[in-house]
């Protein structure tokens, strides 16, 4: 739109200089006196450079606009390659403009005066005319170099697109690498590099949660809720981490160490679900917005805060979870599904606000439940 506004704003113009002009050259030839510039000339100036000013001011607006997003630009749409006929037709209509100008100046040349008079006044129109084709040429020339110019950015915008989504992929892979190590403070990194990858890439804040609920629903059993037995007496103690597990060739996970890995993931899902908002009264940077889904299904969440949160087809189907759980406040803008959920403690579900409809078909409520 702006674009096109912009060309609109200087096709007038153009056209005001190439036709009303050289008639108020003339006009000052034949009379020796200034003319003013005539109304119609003066309306067309102002269209031109209103409608001109405007593309500029939009231009400018949506370039602010795309700046926002750290998130790589796709390139628009693909210019299509240039007729072999526009080059000929451009040429022709050169012409046609050179000679149809040169024809209506030598008869606007007064028929007052001597013959030598009237002979420079041929003369100097012809001049005209031909200064007037050479504008002509020029500007297509302009419309040539334009369009190359544009075929240099687009290549380069899509030049700098694949280097940014190959970036992005690499990212992406390396902290979803960091999510399977056996060190906590590796797995954190991880978690916390998906995060800064989903806030300045928008377009894949969707998959990257997907990816922290899949964590989340990996097997899990809280410390809180491990068996405990009384260790021989010399013997270690069963309930302390170990340096392997089954597998000889993995050592095992601390399950104190996940459980913090684990709240920080959860941590990071209910900031960006909160609609915030800043001073100014726009949404807050931090907030991914309502249409992120979430699916928690027989995940295992520790003390899980969603209070004031706005969840968008959220599924916690056989979820169990370990400590309270808050959801007071929270808006479910789509399905909420917590069939066959277990509460080991307290659920809060104060102001709590369900849009569509929500599912606790066989849930368990071992503590108080509001």
């Amino acid at each position: 739109m702006s674009v096109a506004l912009m060309a609109v704003g200087g096709l007038v113009l153009l056209l005001v200089a190439l036709v009303l002009v050289p008639r108020g050259w003339w006009k000052v030839l034949a009379s020796g006196w200034p003319v003013l510039v005539s109304a119609p000339m003066a309306v067309a100036v102002a269209v031109g450079l209103v409608v001109l000013v405007t593309g500029v001011l939009l231009w400018r607006r949506d370039g602010v606009k795309r700046e926002v997003s750290a998130a790589p630009t796709p390139p628009d749409r693909q210019v299509r390659p240039l007729r072999s006929w526009v080059i000929p037709v451009g040429v022709v209509l050169v012409g046609v403009v050179t000679w149809a100008a040169v024809t209506w100046l030598q008869g606007s040349v007064p028929a007052v005066g001597d013959q030598v008079e009237r002979a420079k006044l041929r003369i100097e129109s012809i001049r005209t005319g031909m200064t007037i084709g050479a504008a002509v040429t020029a500007a297509f020339a302009l419309l040539l170099a334009f369009r190359r110019q544009q075929l240099a950015e687009r290549t380069q915008q899509a030049t700098e697109y694949d280097a940014g989504e190959k970036r992005v992929t690499e990212l992406y892979v390396k902290a979803a690498d960091q999510l399977g190590s056996d060190k906590a403070p590796v797995r954190l990194a991880g978690l916390y590099a998906l995060e800064r990858l989903a806030q300045d890439n928008f377009i894949h804040r969707q998959s990257i949660v997907e990816v922290i609920c899949a964590y989340l629903r990996m097997p899990y059993t809280p410390p809180d809720d491990q068996p405990t037995a009384t260790p021989p007496a010399d013997g270690p103690d069963p309930t302390a981490p170990t340096a392997t597990t089954g597998d000889r060739d993995k050592p095992a996970v601390d399950p104190r160490e996940e459980r913090q890995v684990r709240l920080a993931a959860q941590r990071i899902l209910a900031r960006h679900l909160r609609p915030t908002t800043t001073p100014e009264g726009e949404p807050h940077p931090l907030y991914w917005g309502p249409k992120v889904t979430l699916d928690l299904t027989e995940a295992v969440l520790t003390d899980l805060d969603l209070n004031d949160c706005h969840l968008n087809n959220a599924t916690f189907t056989r979820t169990h979870f370990s400590g309270n759980a808050w959801f007071a406040g929270a808006t479910f803008n789509d399905s909420a599904w917590f069939v066959g959920a277990t509460f080991n403690d307290s659920a809060f579900f104060a102001g709590a606000k369900f849009n569509y409809g929500a599912w606790f078909v066989g849930a368990t409520f071992s503590g108080g439940a509001w």
